[in-house]
């Protein structure tokens, strides 16, 4: 029998943002029967809590869509960050921090705690933000594959801080909702590709980020809250800044069409130029614990 935990996560209110599962204690489990786990729960993301291979890491988390394995993700790591220090498996404290380590590295964490409040984790990316080089689909292609017109589109980008992410601004926040995507033009002209999930933003009125991301790729039509994602656009943010030095940070806000609302915090640093960091970070909400026979 092993021990799991499912949170919201990017939330401080129960059945919004992403749910996510937990299972601790999960060395004696292969890569099947991890996947098969991942199924089970059928959740955007399944993470599994082992020991670390790094002497600097915690604990060592791999994570798991419905259909895949992935290098790192976002929800689940600031989830699981929260969810450690809740159960005293972490340091202790109102600030703390600690690395958890993942497949695509070491990937820092903090976790504060307020009473009364949600924990609240960031993570840092393990990697730095990257362009992609290989050649996206044309704005009228994407249009088609989100049921939008050409006009609705601004300049596309992919970047990726470990997951590679197809970066589609919109004009106004009122078209996320006209989104319907079609994934038979998806699976024509974005299977395959290094940036084959789509992230779509448009900038709020009152100065926030609005956001819908779709990844067929990795059995996830639709996801509530993709932390990866998030650093990907503020990556992006940070490539394209000409401050020299300095933070720049924005509030997302994803999963509104789902009804699952969540809200994601970014920043990136520069530091003479160029990019030196960039984190997400969010609330997280327990909701249930269990036991799974294996």
């Amino acid at each position: 029998m092993l021990a799991f935990h499912t949170l919201d996560v990017f939330t401080e209110t129960r059945f919004g943002g992403n749910p996510l599962a937990v299972v601790l204690d999960a060395d004696g489990l292969n890569t099947r029967q991890m996947q098969t786990i991942a199924r089970e729960f059928n959740l955007s993301e399944t993470v599994f809590v082992l020991r670390p291979t790094r002497a600097e890491a915690l604990c060592r988390l791999r994570i798991f869509t419905p259909d895949v394995e992935l290098p790192f993700a976002g929800h689940p790591t600031v989830g699981t960050a929260c969810l450690l220090a809740k159960l005293g498996l972490a340091p202790q404290g109102e600030d703390v921090r600690f690395v958890l380590e993942e497949n695509v590295g070491p990937v820092p964490v903090r976790v504060q705690r307020e009473a009364g409040r949600a924990p609240y984790a960031e993570l840092t990316t393990a990697v730095l933000p990257q362009r992609g080089q290989e050649p996206w689909p044309s704005n009228a292609v994407i249009a088609a594959m989100l049921g939008l017109s050409e006009a609705d589109i601004g300049e596309v980008a992919t970047v990726s801080c470990g997951v590679p992410y197809l970066l589609v601004p919109l004009r106004t926040p009122e078209l996320l909702a006209g989104i319907e995507m079609n994934v038979a033009l998806w699976r024509e002209h974005l299977h395959g590709r290094w940036a084959h999930h789509v992230y779509v933003t448009a900038q709020g009125y009152e100065g926030e980020i609005r956001a819908r991301m779709f990844a067929p790729g990795s059995g996830v039509i639709e996801d509530p809250a993709t932390g990866s994602a998030a650093v990907a656009l503020a990556g992006r943010m940070a490539l394209e800044s000409t401050i020299e030095n300095g933070t720049l940070r924005a509030v997302i806000h994803q999963g509104l069409e789902m009804g699952r609302p969540s809200v994601l915090h970014i920043e990136a640093d520069r530091v003479g130029g160029a990019v030196s960091a960039v984190r997400v970070g969010g609330h997280s909400v327990a909701v249930l614990s269990g036991s799974l026979r294996v």
